[in-house]
C-alpha cells in the first residue's frame, strides 16, 4: 500500500504539473520597422533574451519574426514587448 501511494504521488508530481506537459507554440510577428539588413539581428537578439524562447527566425525581406516558445514560461505579449522595447514594434500575424 505504501508503494502504491508513493507511486501515485510521484505520478501526480510529474504529470500533474501543466508546465511539464506544455507544448511549444509558434507565433509569426509582423515587424514593419525593419529598414536595413542589420535590423533583424537586433530583433532576433531581443527575442532570444525572453525566457522560454526556443527558436527565432527573422526575415528582413518578409519583415517577419517567427518565434517558437514555451507558453508556460512566456507569452506572445512578452515577445511583442521585447521587439517594441528594442525599437521595433510588432503585431501578431499568426499563431500556430
Amino acid at each position: 500500500m505504501r508503494t502504491l501511494t508513493l507511486l501515485l504521488a510521484l505520478a501526480l508530481g510529474v504529470f500533474g504539473s501543466g508546465a511539464s506537459l506544455a507544448a511549444p507554440k509558434t507565433v509569426a510577428l509582423d515587424v514593419p520597422g525593419m529598414t536595413c539588413e542589420l535590423c533583424p539581428l537586433t530583433v532576433r537578439k531581443a527575442l532570444q533574451k525572453v525566457q522560454g524562447v526556443e527558436k527565432v527566425a527573422v526575415s528582413y525581406e518578409k519583415k517577419e519574426a517567427v518565434v517558437t516558445f514555451d507558453d508556460a514560461k512566456t507569452s506572445v505579449e512578452a515577445l511583442v514587448n521585447a521587439t517594441r522595447n528594442a525599437g521595433y514594434p510588432a503585431t501578431v500575424r499568426a499563431t500556430r
